[in-house]
């Protein structure tokens, strides 16, 4: 698996603003992967060489990632990664169970059945790949990190309100980052069944039992915090060596 690809030659019509967004989304895609770990310091100088990009472009593209909770600003230390830590896990699992909760809820109260076919299609598309590179079992495989962000959020597009979904969203991204760095405890101690997980959260959803529903996302989302828990040193030895 090789780093993302990063074109920032950009087309004739292309301005600042669309290198910034590219320079924005490459940058959020290393956070949630891990590439660029938690705590470490983000040059701007070094940035804008790597990318052949502006000084502003890139301060711009920080500046996104403070508001998406991704990066820290300090007057005096400049923009790093923001931090991981078990209390921040525990704080940011649970308000998502709370957000998401109250959007699958929602969802199920007021989705079609065009709705309803979208999780059972986004469902079927995750189930098609593989959960981990064949070749190596501590990451994840990519295009199952694409799909099962599509999945989960189908579960809770007909929730009706554009907040809440903003409000899950930047919760999602947050989790990311922790699954990421705690997919190496998934291969020893007690086995995790991801699949089924999910489906317990499918199967509810399609008999509209909303109590269910919310209680197998609930336990799929603490079922990730205990494997998160479980890499406590993994969390420590990133921040002790950024």
């Amino acid at each position: 698996m090789g780093p993302l690809q990063f074109d920032m030659s950009g087309n004739p019509g292309d301005g600042p603003r669309s290198l910034t967004s590219a320079l924005h989304e490459r940058l959020r895609a290393d956070i949630l992967a891990t590439r660029l770990l938690p705590g470490q310091k983000l040059h701007i100088a070094g940035l804008a060489k790597t990318f052949s990009v502006s000084l502003a472009a890139v301060r711009e593209a920080l500046s996104r990632l403070v508001a998406d909770g991704l990066v820290q600003a300090s007057d005096q230390r400049g923009f790093r990664v923001s931090p991981v830590s078990l209390a921040d896990l525990a704080d940011v699992t649970q308000t998502r169970i709370d957000i998401e909760g109250l959007a699958l809820r929602r969802s199920i109260e007021r989705g079609d059945e065009s709705w309803l076919a979208s999780v059972k299609s986004t469902w079927a598309d995750l189930k098609a790949v593989p959960y981990h590179y064949p070749d190596d079992p501590t990451v994840h495989y990519e295009e199952w990190v694409i799909r099962h962000r599509i999945f989960h959020r189908a579960l809770v597009n007909a929730c009706g309100s554009p907040w809440l979904l903003g409000f899950r969203d930047v919760l999602h991204e947050q989790s990311e980052r922790y699954r990421r760095l705690s997919i190496r405890r998934e291969l020893g101690g007690k086995p995790r069944d991801v699949e089924a997980e999910h489906e317990a959260i499918v199967a509810a959803v399609m008999k509209r039992d909303a109590d269910a529903a919310v209680r197998a996302l609930s336990k799929h989302f603490g079922i990730t915090k205990e494997f998160v828990e479980l890499a406590a040193s993994r969390i420590a030895e990133v921040s002790r060596t950024t």
